[in-house]
């Protein structure tokens, strides 16, 4: 595991992983350039989404999970960069939590429902993680 310790910053809001037929459109209520995360990823077997969970509709009868938190890494990273992710996601899985990861051009993201416990995680091991400011 990488003894490279890391900065991460929680953000704020509850959000939900969403599920949705590869040929749905893009949804309106998914998107807010003011949120602090929505990702929407496209591929031939789905549409999946990932946003604040207030944004879902009450009537939304796709697969859903809800109650996930998101930890931002502080990057950037270049796309050349090896073992950024792993080390982290391997050390939740070992403190017994479910990850989900994403990524974005600059940075990567783990998303995981008990906040408490990966913080505790996180700094046992020499990690900084604050709040977004």
């Amino acid at each position: 595991m990488s003894d490279i310790k890391r900065n991460l910053t929680i953000l704020p809001d509850e959000l939900a992983i969403c599920r949705l037929p590869s040929d749905a459109p893009f949804p309106d209520w998914a998107m807010d350039r003011g949120d602090s995360f929505c990702s929407m990823t496209l591929t031939r077997d789905e549409l999946s989404i990932i946003c604040k969970q207030s944004r879902v509709p009450p009537d939304f009868d796709g697969p859903i999970f809800s109650g996930w938190r998101c930890l931002k890494l502080e990057g950037p990273f270049g796309m050349q960069e090896v073992g950024v992710l792993a080390p982290l996601a391997t050390l939740l899985a070992g403190a017994g939590l479910s990850v989900f990861a994403e990524a974005t051009y600059d940075t990567d993201y783990l998303l995981v429902t008990d906040l408490p416990a990966a913080v505790e995680a996180l700094r046992a091991r020499g990690h900084a993680v604050t709040e977004q400011t």
